[in-house]
């Protein structure tokens, strides 16, 4: 039996944590978290502002193409504008009808050597 009490003095008694260190080691753990979720914040907030300044650089491409589809259009239509008010036909009319213009006779025409 003596035996048995020597024994059983050789066990470790459970350990008495200060209150000291388990205060220090609750702020270790606070600051961090703390840390983290600041991180955390700053890294959303980016990823907010990233997601809305793709959007309004989306909404800006649409926007520019759509002036450059209208502005092709505007070309197009202008240019077939200016084909139209080339035709010899138009002109000859408006010369002869607006302008009073004619052809020259044969005795008009003065050739220069």
């Amino acid at each position: 039996m003596a035996h048995a009490r020597l024994d059983y003095g050789k066990v470790a008694a459970p350990r008495h944590i200060g209150t000291v260190d388990l205060l220090s080691n609750r702020l270790d753990i606070f600051r961090f978290l703390m840390i983290c979720m600041i991180l955390f914040t700053i890294v959303s907030v980016f990823h907010v502002w990233s997601r809305f300044k793709l959007i309004d650089l989306n909404l800006q491409t649409a926007e520019s193409t759509r002036h450059l589809k209208e502005a092709e259009q505007e070309q197009k239509r202008l240019m077939l504008e200016v084909a139209s008010l080339r035709t010899p036909g138009r002109i000859d009319a408006i010369a002869k009808g607006e302008l009073g213009m004619a052809l020259p006779s044969e005795q008009q025409i003065v050739l220069v050597k």
